[in-house]
């Protein structure tokens, strides 16, 4: 007798997710642990493991297709593999275009870029491992036929339409949700940043091992956060609030497509050195799009800095449910006053905290900037 296996829950904001790839064949028996489909969900590409022991029965969502949260996406037989002998899936005719062919061997940024494009991949011959298509074979053949996805010239010129993966459709999803439903006010401060510039210049040669700008900015949240609770929290519908125990960080990071927010769970316990560490991990892994289900779970508060970028301030959009967000912007030189009278030019960066006024009022954002631009011109505690 057949189970069915179902679409998991690999993030909190997750509502469906696409098959990039199957992993194992209708009969393949595979054990706990082992890689069972390659998923898109909203935040990452990841590979889902499987939670118990058994045999793939029939597979019911195809690659390419997308299921909700708990519909099924394939049967399970017996684990004894008594009830489904291994096949071959069938072969289906294939038409002219190559719609009813197998799917193509491509990575999920060569289908993204196909569709951008409007190149089919079927006839595309991979340069990847094991024949894979991949980004460069797309834009070749692109350039190579000059197809494009084109509306009719008009007024404007003619135009290309480019389809949402599933990550960008479920941001303009939740950002949609964030400014119609939340009613949020932002505050902003200037920190000086003289200190901490001099720690980072001090610091051994070892680049990589040298905590950043952004590292600091965490640190001084996550303990900002422990002494204001009602910031680490989510508003409930009916009238609610939930606070949480734990301070788990999230840090937006910019993708080629999309922009994700992995979380540094119980930042507030780590040392500088160890949210470095993390930092490092999940923005390497972010950009592969190669981030784990947990490290995409249970973020409580969230920190977005443009300030690479050149930019002096922003206003960042709550993640719902969270209850604020701290954008950060870039250092520049700018004169303050001394102690003893004058001028003097030090290092400073602005920071914008956006808050859920449901749940917190303009007194509390001022409090919480106030304690992080003191943790942050006195980071030698932040260091420890």
């Amino acid at each position: 007798m057949s189970r069915e296996l179902t679409m998991p829950k690999l993030s909190d904001s997750m509502a469906e997710a696409v098959i990039v790839r199957w992993l194992k064949a209708p009969g393949d028996s595979f054990e706990r642990g082992e890689g069972l489909i390659e998923v898109e969900t909203d935040k990452a590409t990841v590979v889902y493991e499987a939670e118990a022991g058994g045999t793939l029965g029939s597979i019911l969502v195809p690659e390419g297709g997308s299921a909700a949260i708990g519909e099924p996406i394939a049967t399970l037989a017996n684990g004894d593999g008594g009830a489904a002998a291994r096949r071959e899936p069938a072969a289906t005719p294939a038409s002219g275009d190559g719609a009813g062919a197998q799917r193509p061997n491509a990575t999920p940024v060569a289908r993204r870029t196909a569709v951008e494009l409007g190149v089919s991949l079927h006839g595309i011959v991979g340069t990847g491992p094991s024949g894979r298509i991949t980004r460069e074979d797309v834009q070749k053949a692109a350039a190579e036929t000059g197809a494009r996805l084109r509306q009719p010239a008009g007024g404007k010129g003619e135009t290309r339409v480019l389809e949402l993966t599933a990550t960008q459709a479920t941001i303009a999803r939740r950002m949609v949700e964030s400014a119609t439903t939340i009613p949020f006010f932002t505050v902003s401060t200037d920190v000086d940043m003289s200190l901490i510039a001099t720690l980072r210049h001090g610091a051994r040669d070892e680049r990589d091992a040298v905590p950043s700008i952004n590292d600091f900015v965490v640190k001084a949240a996550a303990e900002t956060l422990r002494q204001f609770p009602r910031f680490n929290a989510s508003y409930v519908d009916g009238g609610k609030v939930e606070c949480y125990s734990r301070i788990n960080v999230g840090i937006a990071v910019a993708t080629d497509d999309a922009l994700l927010v992995p979380v540094v769970s119980d930042a507030d316990q780590k040392s500088l050195a160890e949210i470095a560490a993390d930092t490092r991990r999940l923005a390497e892994a972010a950009r592969r799009r190669a981030l784990q289900p947990e490290d995409l779970r249970d973020g409580t508060f969230t920190v977005s800095n443009l300030g690479m970028f050149g930019v002096r301030s922003f206003t960042a959009l709550i993640d719902p449910p969270q209850v604020a967000i701290l954008a950060v912007g870039g250092q520049r030189r700018a004169p303050v006053e001394a102690e003893g009278g004058g001028v003097t030019f030090r290092d400073v960066m602005t920071v914008t905290l956006t808050c859920d006024h449901r749940v917190v009022y303009g007194a509390d954002g001022a409090q919480f900037l106030s304690r992080l631009r003191e943790l942050l011109e006195r980071p030698l505690a932040l260091a420890l």
